[in-house]
């Protein structure tokens, strides 16, 4: 993932492997997940609160993503979570999150 320092990579690819709720890869395609999400239209935003996410039980469903990214950054030493955080903010900010 861009942004992130080795050591905080090396902290996520520990968090991966020992967790029982993670696998590896498991964060960098939530962030991508929800770093996508966040930059749709409003249009494809407002037809998935109105029909669902019809693609979230195959691509996987970004509001989930967002809520993993936060138990993880929850679980990483704080040096690392504050990487982390750094780049979820991104994302926040653009859905209008508070950072």
């Amino acid at each position: 993932m861009d942004g992130l320092s080795l050591r905080a990579l090396s902290e996520i690819i520990e968090l991966e492997r020992t967790r029982n709720y993670l696998r590896p890869g498991d964060v960098s395609t939530a962030v991508a997940l929800w770093k996508d999400y966040v930059h749709q239209t409003e249009r494809a935003l407002w037809h998935d609160y109105e029909c669902g996410n019809v693609h979230s039980y195959c691509c996987g469903d970004p509001l989930e993503a967002r809520a993993l990214l936060d138990t993880v950054m929850q679980a990483l030493p704080p040096r690392g979570a504050r990487e982390l955080r750094k780049i979820v903010n991104r994302s926040d900010a653009v859905w209008g999150l508070p950072a």
